[in-house]
């Protein structure tokens, strides 16, 4: 489980700093061909993002539920940026940023409690 969350931690800033630059820049490169839908491209990247912050902090706790908060406004705040960068900021997009994100969190928990070997159903002893 260490080696996970410290790979998450080393992947995280990367990719967060993809995220962000792909959101910011004026005229980001065309990606159509690795997933040709835009909104399923912003899921995608928060689902990562969140899969990431979750395996780091390793647990149902507030610290989970500030980290993947924080993932959900960075998402909202690109998006308002984006008006500022030349290009169109879109609700929708922050939907699917939305979605991308709870949905990250809620693989990486499982994945969390599934490697973690934690019993999800009581077992009755027998005698």
């Amino acid at each position: 489980m260490k080696f996970l969350q410290n790979l998450s931690l080393w992947l995280f800033w990367p990719g967060l700093a993809l995220i962000v630059w792909g959101e910011l820049t004026p005229h980001p490169p065309d990606s159509s061909s690795i997933l040709a839908w835009d909104k399923a491209q912003h899921f995608t990247a928060y689902f990562g993002l969140a899969a990431m912050a979750t395996t780091m902090v390793l647990g149902l706790n507030r610290r989970l539920a500030v980290a993947i908060l924080g993932v959900i406004l960075l998402g909202g705040g690109l998006e308002i940026l984006q008006g500022y960068t030349g290009r169109d900021p879109d609700i929708f997009d922050f939907a699917a940023n939305t979605l991308g994100a709870l949905s990250g969190t809620a693989v990486g928990t499982l994945c969390w409690i599934a490697l973690r070997g934690r019993v999800l159903v009581d077992r009755q002893a027998s005698d």
